[in-house]
């Protein structure tokens, strides 16, 4: 019997995984090591804000606290579970998660919102709640990279019916959904940043990509268009100081935030904005209160980590050895790095608010357990990487061919 090869002459799919994944070495425990501290800020801060956010809500004082020592908890968890589960497993589950989070986008429509979040985005039961679209990122996620993979073995990345319609169609349902009947843009333009980075890195040509944007922006007009609120906010970004009292209050509130951290800050204790002036300063603001506390120093290391982590991750990407693997990486990278862009944009005034979580430090046991879980793949994944990037040997009757030009590159060892 040919090595790889079952009885019968087939293919063990599982060895022609391990074939194309390369041989296996230590993880890049750097992932580990600056997932560790972002989790360790967002706990710091939300424990420094806790007796704000108590007097606010009427909450005790650890309520928040505990919340979050929980959802770091569950997201370890998340985070083992992803790196132990082989990716040929991960590959294969695509059809019972995504399942499960259109019954859980369903469930979260069909449930009554809270008059203070009026967004069919969570589903509440009792004192739990779950953000869908967390699930839909990262079931997506999964599900499209076993796609474009399976299109580049087929050599039909460029088939426009094979593989440029489904995008579409694919942003076009996550455009209705999440966009417009959940009004969540932020997580929209999120996900059609993963759909976009992934299909080009998988060899989509230019002038499909051209087309796809088109399509997005013509989308994202008609959803700014037909919605009072997300035009009150596209005018708070164009005028900022217009409405401070009105409109452009959290967005007015977040720069005094910023602004008042100066070079050092006002140190771990001594916020001003927690206590009720800045909206949502736990989630979406909670840049704008680590500014204040920290100042710009403390904000520059900040995303100097942040930094650190994408950095770790596009090397992970380049000296990866198979079109799946690869495009995970690709796609939580695009995932995390868009989010805390587009957050911290919106805090200093770069960017219109959007509603979205800055990954790993805002409070919200979804955004952290499913983000950490997605680098739980990376981390997996990192394991199989080669020493060099780019190297290619040729495997059985394989041919080592360029990523970008619609083929696989294997690992050298």
């Amino acid at each position: 019997m040919r090595p790889g090869y079952l009885s019968g002459g087939r293919r063990s799919p599982s060895r022609d995984f391990k074939l194309e994944l390369g041989r296996k070495h230590k993880p890049d425990h750097w992932l580990l090591i600056w997932c560790a501290v972002l989790l360790t800020i967002g706990l710091v801060v939300i424990y420094a804000i806790s007796p704000a956010l108590a007097e606010t809500y009427n909450v005790s004082n650890d309520y928040y606290v505990f919340k979050q020592i929980i959802a770091i908890a569950l997201s370890l968890v998340a985070f083992y579970i992803a790196y132990r589960v082989p990716l040929q497993y991960w590959k294969k589950a695509y059809k019972p998660l995504l399942i499960v989070a259109g019954l859980a986008t369903a469930l979260a429509l069909a449930l009554p919102v809270n008059p203070s979040y009026p967004a069919h985005r969570w589903v509440r039961l009792g004192t739990f709640s779950f953000q869908s679209v967390e699930l839909v990122k990262f079931a997506g996620l999964i599900w499209l990279a076993g796609f474009l993979a399976t299109r580049i073995r087929a050599g039909q990345i460029k088939d426009f019916n094979a593989t440029i319609k489904p995008l579409l169609y694919i942003i076009l349902g996550m455009g209705i959904v999440v966009a417009f009947i959940q009004s969540d843009l932020g997580s929209a333009g999120v996900i059609v940043a993963m759909v976009g980075t992934m299909a080009y890195v998988a060899g989509v040509p230019l002038k499909r990509m051209f087309m796809i944007l088109g399509i997005v922006l013509i989308g994202a007009i008609l959803a700014i268009s037909i919605s009072p609120y997300r035009r009150a906010r596209l005018e708070t970004y164009l005028h900022p100081q217009s409405n401070c009292q009105g409109s452009s209050y959290q967005a007015c509130q977040a720069l005094i935030a910023v602004g008042s951290g100066g070079v050092d800050g006002l140190g771990l204790g001594s916020s001003v904005q927690a206590y009720g002036y800045l909206p949502e300063a736990a989630n979406d603001s909670i840049f704008a209160i680590y500014a204040e506390k920290f100042g710009f120093i403390g904000s520059v290391l900040l995303l100097a980590v942040y930094m650190a982590l994408f950095t770790r991750m596009k090397n992970i990407a380049e000296r990866t050895s198979d079109d799946f693997s690869k495009l995970i990486v690709i796609g939580v990278l695009t995932w995390i790095s868009i989010q805390t862009l587009v957050n911290v944009g919106a805090m200093i005034g770069i960017f219109p608010l959007k509603g979205i979580t800055l990954p790993f430090i805002s409070y919200g046991g979804t955004s952290v357990v499913f983000t950490t879980a997605a680098l739980g793949l990376v981390f997996q994944v990192s394991q199989y990487t080669s020493f060099q990037p780019g190297r290619d040997v040729k495997i059985e009757d394989d041919k080592p061919r360029d990523f970008r030009s619609n083929t696989l590159r294997r690992a050298n060892y």
